[in-house]
C-alpha cells in the first residue's frame, strides 16, 4: 500500500537501476532532488497530455520514465503502455542493458517476490496477470501505435529518429500522453519541433545534477561550468558534441556549413538598416518604367539611396538572384498562413556590394517572375544594350512558372543553364539554374568562400541571421535545418533559406559574367605581429638597397 500510493517511497525502497561504469554495477536507486521533481511531474501528466523532456547525456531520464509508467503498470489496472526507440533492437534484445525492456527486467529483478505481480514476459511483451496492465514494444516506423489505444508512450532519443513527422502524425491519435525524451541533435528533426512548438517541457540539464554541479560558477559570457564539466569539455573532440551532449543547445549540436565566427563578424562589421524601405511601380504589361516608391513595410529594402524619381545610378552593373517560393497561404486563414518567401538579392557586380533585396510570401511564381524582370529594368545601370542587370533564378519546382514568365516577356539577359559536368561547357537553351544535390552544395560552398574573403558583402541581418540554419545533413548534403521538418502541404521544404539562395545565385551569377571584385585591403594595426613583420621585410629591403 505505501509503495501504491507514493512513488518516491517506491523507488527509493525498492528500486535498483544499473551502471557498468561503477565497481558494483547494481547501485541502489537513491533519487536526487531535480530526480524526484521530474518523477512528480511524469506521474502528474500521465494518461493526460504530452511531455517534451529536453536533457543532458547521461541524466537517467529514461530509467525515471520507466520507472514512472512501471509504478502505473505494477499498481494501477489495465494500463497501456507502448516502449518506442529508432531501432528494434534499441526496444528489446537479451542480455542488451541498452535497450528499453532490459531496464524494466532488470528493475523487476532486484525487488523482493512477495512485493512483485504474477507476469507473462514474451519479445517486446510484459504483462502484468494480476491486474492485466501490459508493457508493448515497437520502433519508430511510419505507422507505430496507429490504431491503438494507449495510456502512455515513450518515445526515447527521439530527436534522432529521421522520420519524425510521420511518428507524430501515427501516435498523436494512439494515446493523449507521449514522452518526448533527446538530447539536441540539432534543429532538423521532430523533437526540435515539439520542444518550441509550445508542448509542455521540462529541462534536466546537468547543473541539476548535485555530482556534476558540484562548484559550479558562470564564465564571462554567462555559461554554466563546473570542474566536471570543463573535464567532460576536455575529453570531447568536438564543440558539437559538448552542444549536443552537455549543452542542451540546439544550434550548436548542429554541424552549420557557415561558419559561425565569420558571420558575427559580418554582422558587426557589414550589416546595417536599409537606407529605403519600400516597394517597386511598373506598368504591368509592358513590365517598363520602373521606379522605386517608399512605403512603410514594404518588402523591398535598398542599401544604395534612389534619385529623386526613384532610379539608381546608371554607371553600375547588377546582377539580380530569385528563389521561388509558391506564394500559397498554406493554413487557407487569409492571415499568418504563408508559406516561404519568394526573394530577390541584388548585387553590385564592381564592389560586391548587396544594394537590394525584395522579400514576400504572397506572389505567385508567375507574377513574381514579370517582377523579377522589371527589377532588372530598374537596377539596368549601363546595361542598357542588354535591357537591364543580369537575371539567375532557381528552376526547380515552382521555378518553372517563373521560367516561362521571364521567357514570355522578351527578356534575354539571363542565365542559360550549362551541362556542368561536360568537358566543353556550352550554353543550353534551357534558362535558370538547376539545383542537384551536388551544384548545390558547390554552390553554397563557392558563396560561403565570398563571404569569408569579403568579395560579397551582405549587408541584411536577415540573410547573414538565415545562413547560421545551414547544415550538413546526414547523406552529406546541405539544407536550411527547419527544412528538414517542414510540414508545408506544397511539398516545399526547399525553399527554407530564401534568401540564401537568391544571395549565393548572385555570386554565381557574378562569375558567369566574368567580373571579378577587387578584395579590399587588410588594415594593419600598429603594434601587432603582421605590422612587426611587414616593418622588418622594409627595413631588410632597405638596407639590401643601399
Amino acid at each position: 500500500m505505501a509503495c501504491a500510493r507514493d512513488i518516491l517511497f517506491y523507488v527509493n525502497v525498492f528500486g535498483w537501476t544499473y551502471d557498468p561504469r561503477s565497481d558494483v554495477p547494481a547501485v541502489p536507486f537513491i533519487t536526487y532532488e531535480f530526480q524526484d521533481a521530474a518523477l512528480m511531474k511524469f506521474q502528474d501528466v500521465m494518461g493526460r497530455r504530452d511531455l517534451v523532456v529536453e536533457k543532458t547525456r547521461d541524466m537517467g531520464v529514461s530509467w525515471l520514465v520507466l520507472v514512472a509508467m512501471e509504478h502505473a503498470w505494477h499498481f494501477l489496472p489495465r494500463r497501456s503502455f507502448l516502449l518506442v526507440s529508432r531501432k528494434e533492437e534499441y526496444v528489446d534484445k537479451p542480455d542488451d542493458p541498452r535497450t528499453l525492456f532490459w531496464k524494466l527486467d532488470f528493475f523487476h529483478q532486484c525487488q523482493p517476490k512477495w512485493l512483485l505481480p504474477v507476469m507473462t514476459r514474451q519479445s517486446m511483451h510484459l504483462k502484468n496477470e494480476d491486474n492485466g496492465s501490459v508493457f508493448d514494444g515497437e520502433s519508430t516506423n511510419q505507422d507505430v501505435a496507429r490504431g491503438a489505444r494507449l495510456t502512455a508512450i515513450l518515445l526515447d532519443e527521439f530527436a534522432a529518429v529521421e522520420n519524425g513527422t510521420e511518428v507524430l502524425s501515427a501516435t498523436a491519435d494512439a494515446t493523449r500522453c507521449r514522452f518526448f525524451v533527446s538530447t539536441p541533435k540539432g534543429m532538423g528533426n521532430a523533437f526540435y519541433r515539439k520542444a518550441h512548438d509550445g508542448t509542455e517541457k521540462i529541462t534536466l540539464h546537468w547543473r541539476l545534477h548535485p555530482e556534476k554541479g558540484w562548484g559550479l560558477w558562470k564564465d564571462a559570457d554567462g555559461k554554466w561550468r563546473s570542474p566536471w564539466y570543463d573535464a567532460e569539455c576536455r575529453r570531447r573532440a568536438h564543440p558539437q558534441e559538448i552542444s549536443q551532449e552537455l549543452d542542451i543547445d540546439y544550434l550548436g549540436s548542429d554541424y552549420t556549413f557557415f561558419d559561425a565566427v565569420v558571420l558575427d563578424r559580418i554582422v558587426k562589421e557589414d550589416v546595417r538598416p536599409p537606407v529605403a524601405v519600400g516597394d517597386i511601380d511598373y506598368d504591368m504589361d509592358s513590365l517598363k518604367g520602373s521606379r522605386f516608391i517608399r512605403r512603410e513595410g514594404g518588402p523591398l529594402r535598398l542599401w544604395i539611396q534612389p534619385d529623386g524619381e526613384g532610379r539608381f545610378p546608371s554607371d553600375r552593373r547588377y546582377v539580380v538572384g530569385a528563389d521561388i517560393a509558391t506564394g500559397q497561404n498554406v493554413l487557407g486563414d487569409g492571415g499568418g498562413g504563408w508559406g516561404s518567401q519568394s526573394v530577390l538579392s541584388v548585387v553590385d557586380r564592381l564592389t560586391g556590394d548587396k544594394v537590394a533585396e525584395y522579400a514576400s510570401p504572397r506572389i505567385d511564381p508567375t507574377t513574381f517572375g514579370r517582377l523579377a524582370v522589371a527589377m532588372c529594368r530598374l537596377f539596368g545601370g549601363d546595361m542598357t544594350e542588354f535591357g537591364g542587370a543580369y537575371l539567375i533564378w532557381e528552376a526547380n519546382g515552382p521555378g518553372r512558372l517563373f521560367s516561362n514568365a521571364v521567357i514570355e516577356s522578351g527578356y534575354r539577359n539571363i542565365f542559360w543553364r550549362q551541362n556542368e559536368r561536360s568537358v566543353v561547357r556550352q550554353a543550353s537553351m534551357n534558362p535558370g539554374w538547376y539545383a542537384t544535390k551536388e551544384n548545390k552544395l558547390s554552390l553554397l560552398g563557392e558563396y560561403r568562400k565570398a563571404l569569408e574573403a569579403r568579395l560579397f558583402r551582405n549587408h541584411s541581418y536577415e540573410a547573414i541571421d538565415e545562413c547560421r540554419a545551414y547544415v550538413f545533413t546526414q547523406n552529406g548534403s546541405v539544407m536550411h535545418s527547419r527544412a528538414a521538418h517542414s510540414d508545408d502541404p506544397t511539398g516545399s521544404k526547399e525553399n527554407h533559406g530564401d534568401r540564401v539562395i537568391a544571395d549565393a545565385l548572385c555570386w554565381r551569377a557574378m562569375k558567369e559574367v566574368g567580373v571579378s571584385v577587387k578584395k579590399p585591403e587588410q588594415k594593419v594595426e600598429p603594434g601587432t605581429f603582421i605590422w612587426r613583420r611587414n616593418q622588418r621585410r622594409a627595413a631588410r629591403m632597405a638596407e639590401e638597397y643601399w
